[in-house]
């Protein structure tokens, strides 16, 4: 063998072994969370969602649509040349003071993404949190737009009830999860999902996992259902073993319909018929593809799953903040709002931290993505 070929055969060894160590302590890393077992899984298999080693949605429901590959896709968003994808200005906000907020106000500040906190009858949810700045496990691969990461968790009030839909990196975000632990009493969340926070320290008994149309009464005015969505979970190399979901966050004065990230199908029907009218609806219209509708509303579903939910009130979110698509960052929300003009209902589209008042459904918001480059 020349010596040449020993050098490269060398190099080319050590790059592997460089590459193996480097995926060993990347895999070792405590975000990734953990895999469902003992108990928590035996519970997870008696689900009835739960079939052929994983869970399923309602209906047949491929990642990507029939015609599309993964290699298409991937070329696509990397090599395609979409304008604005990333806005250069910064996104517009104002900033709600939440932890000197009113008990009395019933209230929803938007963090950009899926991300809000709510007020209702005295007590405090947050969902979906994601405050690190990065919707990646990976630092700095998929950053907030600039201006859209305005609050931290130190800004978060004690909250009685952190719902999480589901277990993915952009709505359970390690580095948050983290910071909030001090002040979350209660975390309600998907069968499996618990295992995740059981793993960065959260005492089990705070845990309240729950299976598709499970409920819970929490005072004697608000019940929360966990219902079913069109999506899938999973962080790294464990697909669908832990649930996905949406809220119905029913009380004595009102009921509000928290998404999650779906496809359209036929839960919002179910949930609108046997749950609602909804005075509000919180649906993923953003981060959307032809590719991938089975698991992203586009916005015409979105509008669709509104009237199907029989809502006075829609709030469009899963936009503004991250670039996980391949259309302009404002086209959710020019789009809904150009398919709404001869609707009846009422679109929420208030900037990141301005409040939204659950009580004045004739509340006014300006159209803030108008003239942002």
């Amino acid at each position: 063998m020349s010596q040449k070929l020993k050098l490269f055969m060398g190099i080319f060894l050590l790059l592997i072994l460089l590459l193996a160590t480097l995926t060993y302590f990347l895999l070792r890393q405590a975000k990734w969370g953990k895999a469902p077992e003992g108990n928590r899984l035996s519970r997870i298999q008696e689900s009835p969602n739960f079939r052929d080693g994983k869970f399923q949605n309602q209906s047949f429901t491929p990642q990507l649509t029939e015609g599309y590959s993964m290699l298409q896709v991937g070329y696509e968003y990397f090599f395609n040349s979409i304008p604005n994808k990333i806005p250069q200005d910064s996104i517009p906000s104002v900033k709600t003071d939440l932890l000197n907020l009113s008990k009395e106000e019933d209230v929803l500040v938007w963090f950009g993404h899926s991300s809000y906190f709510m007020q209702l009858n005295g007590k405090k949810f947050l969902v979906d949190p994601v405050f690190s700045g990065n919707a990646s496990p990976l630092p700095g691969f998929n950053p907030a737009f600039k201006g859209s990461d305005i609050y931290t968790a130190e800004e978060i009030p004690a909250i009685d009830y952190l719902l999480i839909t589901h277990d993915h990196y952009d709505h359970l975000d390690y580095e948050t999860i983290l910071k909030l632990k001090p002040k979350v009493a209660k975390i309600i969340c998907g069968l499996g999902v618990g295992a995740h926070f059981e793993s960065w320290g959260y005492d089990p008994e705070r845990l309240i996992e729950k299976d598709w149309y499970d409920s819970l009464t929490i005072d004697s005015q608000t019940q929360i259902h966990f219902w079913p969505a069109r999506h899938f979970s999973g962080r790294f190399l464990s697909p669908n073993n832990t649930l996905w979901g949406a809220f119905a966050l029913i009380s004595s004065e009102k009921r509000i319909f928290l998404g999650g990230d779906s496809g359209y199908g036929k839960h919002f029907k179910e949930a609108g018929n046997q749950l609602g009218p909804f005075d509000l609806a919180i649906l993923d219209n953003g981060q959307y593809n032809e590719a991938w509708r089975l698991i992203h509303c586009l916005p015409n579903e979105v509008l669709q799953a509104a009237n199907d939910l029989q809502a006075t009130r829609l709030f469009p979110v899963h936009s503004s903040k991250f670039k996980m698509a391949n259309h302009p960052w404002d086209e959710p929300l020019r789009k809904i709002s150009d398919l709404n003009q001869s609707a009846s209902i009422a679109l929420v589209t208030p900037m990141i931290g301005e409040k939204v008042l659950l009580n004045e459904e004739s509340q006014q918001f300006t159209r803030w993505w108008l003239g942002v480059k």
